[in-house]
């Protein structure tokens, strides 16, 4: 895995020097210097899990035939453009939550230098993937699918985070419209489409569902300097899977002090709400959630034909389960 993840960093650089010297802009040092600090401050830093997982899917699919060096180049060159629109997605999305960490260091826009410029900065993320895929990818036969696929990608996230949005707007906060069914729906198009599309869609909804999961309990209950960021959900009013549960499991009285503090950027009420998601037992809820989706993952995974969809299903499994950060 070391040796698979130094070669991706390999292509990194190739594809980060080639956008830096892309013909169809004309850099100076100064435009130059700035997209270099802006690529290696928001595209590498994460855990890479998505692209790695092109390149190891990739590996699988062949059933053990060695890789050619272009076959290695080209699935890291997608597994880049994954991240790159990873990268897109959270310079915005940290924007508009007003987040102020990510990956352990301040949020882009968070940086003097930088502010609003951080909104232009996400446009030309999600625009290197087109220079990457026109560069790598033009002569390909599928290209146009690769171009078809990123753009549906990024509708369904982009209307995903719109739901998960308008669930905010200050002035109509109403806990009672936070529902599973909701949670659901905005999870599929937010993060499940992008992390873990393909046409094995019921399978991969359903692990992008427990992966999000994952990330509504660990902005509460995870460690900041092992998530690499202070959670906001409470604060922000989010559709999180634990106030949906906490709602319920609740009492009237409970419930009125949910209603009371939740969506509330005061230290105190966010105490309050841990507390009762702590006396709720949540993380016990969360505990058997994960467990039995884990159980139903894998049995939906061995039902399926192949051996080596199998193999790489689980290989997604396996880097998500029982996750820290």
């Amino acid at each position: 895995m070391g040796d698979l993840r130094s070669k991706f960093m390999e292509v990194y650089s190739v594809l980060k020097a080639e956008l830096l010297n892309d013909p169809a802009f004309e850099f100076n040092d100064t435009s130059r210097k700035w997209v270099d600090l802006m690529l290696d401050y928001n595209v590498p830093g994460g855990k890479l899990n998505r692209g790695l997982s092109v390149v190891d899917s990739y590996k699988l699919l062949k059933e053990g035939k060695e890789l050619t060096e272009e076959e290695i180049f080209l699935a890291s060159a997608l597994g880049w453009c994954i991240e790159w629109l990873q990268a897109y997605f959270l310079v915005l999305d940290d924007i508009m939550d007003g987040s102020h960490t990510r990956r352990g260091q301040p949020c882009w826009f968070r940086r003097p230098e930088v502010g609003m410029i951080a909104a232009n900065d996400g446009i030309v993320l999600r625009n290197h993937i087109c220079r990457i895929l026109k560069n790598h990818f033009r002569g390909k036969p599928y290209y146009v699918d690769l171009l078809d696929l990123f753009n549906e990608v990024e509708f369904q996230t982009a209307s995903g985070q719109m739901i998960d949005l308008i669930t905010t707007i200050e002035g109509e906060k109403d806990l009672s419209k936070y529902s599973l069914p909701l949670h659901r729906r905005i999870v599929q198009f937010k993060t499940s489409y992008y992390s873990f599309t393909s046409r094995l869609l019921n399978i991969l909804v359903d692990m992008g569902i427990y992966f999000q999961v994952q990330d509504d309990y660990l902005d509460c209950f995870g460690a900041p300097e092992v998530i690499g960021k202070v959670g906001t959900d409470i604060e922000d009013f989010k559709c999180s899977w634990l106030v949906v549960k906490a709602l319920e499991c609740c009492n009237e009285e409970q419930k009125k002090l949910l209603y009371e503090n939740y969506g509330k950027a005061d230290p105190a009420c966010v105490a309050k709400v841990k507390e009762l998601y702590n006396a709720l037992n949540l993380q016990g809820v969360f505990a058997q959630f994960e467990s039995e989706s884990y159980e139903k993952l894998v049995k939906s995974i061995e039902a399926h034909p192949s051996k080596a969809v199998q193999a790489v299903l689980k290989s997604f499994l396996g880097k998500i389960y029982k996750r820290q950060k």
